[in-house]
């Protein structure tokens, strides 16, 4: 009976491992993403606010993902890869209004709003909301097809358990990584005194890097659940151009393949989240409202 018991652990944590890995370009996404909310506000409070989000995310996934995902793989599994091609979608768009804010198009952002503590944990339990449900539903996507109902479910639970520990455990390393080079700067030692200064000074640097890599990671995963998804419903132009980079990078080794493979990735993701973002404005103009971007926006690490 534990003998039985522990191989039925053993192939769900197998098949959650396996289903998670798929997602990891969303997870690096949501881990540097996440960070830029807690940017402005008072250090005693940048943990509390991770903790709130963190729950934030845990409601999202166990209230909401989980219960939609489990009916769609019940009544509409070919549902599926229209809502990760619409889930695609947003991660371009943001992605392209976040590059676009490198050339100087970007958000006016008030000042009140980006030290009010609420409207930043709603917003990025709102953007955690989008993000979570891309890690799901491509985990759920990588999941055996004939996986029984419970093992099924029991699955997504221990996805949403280990992304959000992962994803949230790493925003607190990186948000209190200050505090501990502070720290570190008071030492008796010299050279912890001399390593804790260079770490706060880093900081800005590694934020900046870490923007950067969530832009890229979202214009990437995006793009390619926009190719792949339309693949499986019928329209596999995009995914055949792809397919077609990776065949003549082949004999480059599996790295390059894999470099071709991101970068046009990301380029069709950019390119898609532009036109989301011409459509987007285009219906502002339409209705009367006021366009998105305006030249000279805010600093890119400011955003959000």
């Amino acid at each position: 009976m534990s003998v039985g018991l522990l191989a039925v652990v053993d192939d769900i944590l197998a098949a959650a491992l396996k289903a998670s890995a798929k997602s990891a370009g969303v997870v690096i996404d949501d881990a540097a993403v996440t960070p830029q909310y807690v940017q402005g506000i008072t250090p005693a409070r940048e943990l509390p606010v991770v903790g709130k989000i963190a729950l934030g995310s845990l409601a999202n996934k166990f209230l909401v993902i989980i219960p939609i995902a489990m009916l769609l793989t019940a009544f509409a599994p070919w549902a599926l890869p229209f809502l990760l091609i619409v889930g695609g979608t947003y991660l371009c768009f943001e992605g392209a209004e976040k590059a676009l804010e490198w050339f100087g198009f970007g958000h006016e952002h008030g000042g009140e709003e980006a030290r009010d503590e609420r409207r930043l944990v709603l917003g990025a339990i709102r953007t955690d909301l989008i993000l979570s449900t891309e890690i799901m539903l491509i985990a759920l996507s990588n999941i055996d097809p004939d996986m029984e109902f419970w093992p099924r479910l029991v699955v997504l639970v221990v996805i949403a358990l280990l992304m959000t520990a992962l994803v949230y455990g790493a925003v607190a390393l990186l948000v209190k990584i200050d505090d501990v080079g502070l720290s570190m700067a008071k030492s008796r030692s010299q050279r912890v005194r001399h390593l804790g200064a260079r770490i706060v000074r880093s900081m800005p640097a590694v934020f900046r890097v870490i923007s950067v890599i969530g832009t890229v990671a979202m214009l990437w995963v995006g793009g390619h659940l926009v190719i792949a998804n339309l693949a499986e419903v019928g329209v596999p132009v995009l995914y055949d151009v792809l397919h077609a980079i990776e065949h003549a990078m082949h004999a480059l080794g599996p790295v390059v393949v894999w470099v071709a493979d991101t970068a046009a990735s990301a380029v069709a993701g950019f390119v898609t989240g532009v036109v989301v973002i011409g459509v987007v404005m285009g219906v502002g103009r339409l209705f009367g409202k006021r366009p998105t971007f305006t030249e000279g926006g805010d600093d890119p690490a400011s955003a959000h």
